[in-house]
């Protein structure tokens, strides 16, 4: 039975996290088209900064305890991939 709630909840966390948005999928305008040129560079900037910002945040071992060094550069540049969507 413990075996079974395990992997409902992994499964759950792992739809979630593949749902959520990226910064791609929220450059819309407010008519809700595709943002383009300048705006959709100064939006993708931001939001890219803003990104790193929680990520670097987020490096944190199984322990919790902060990761350094390549751990955490690799940590945060897959982060920021993931929440920037490029």
């Amino acid at each position: 039975m413990k075996v079974v709630i395990i992997a409902l909840v992994a499964s759950i966390a792992a739809l979630s996290a593949a749902s959520a948005e990226t910064c791609l999928s929220r450059a819309i305008d407010k008519n809700g088209k595709p943002l383009s040129g300048a705006a959709k560079t100064s939006f993708m900037a931001k939001c890219k900064k803003d990104a790193k910002a929680d990520c670097e945040a987020k490096a944190v071992d199984k322990n919790g305890k902060p990761l350094s060094g390549a751990a955490r550069a690799s940590s945060v540049k897959k982060c920021v991939s993931d929440e920037v969507g490029m």
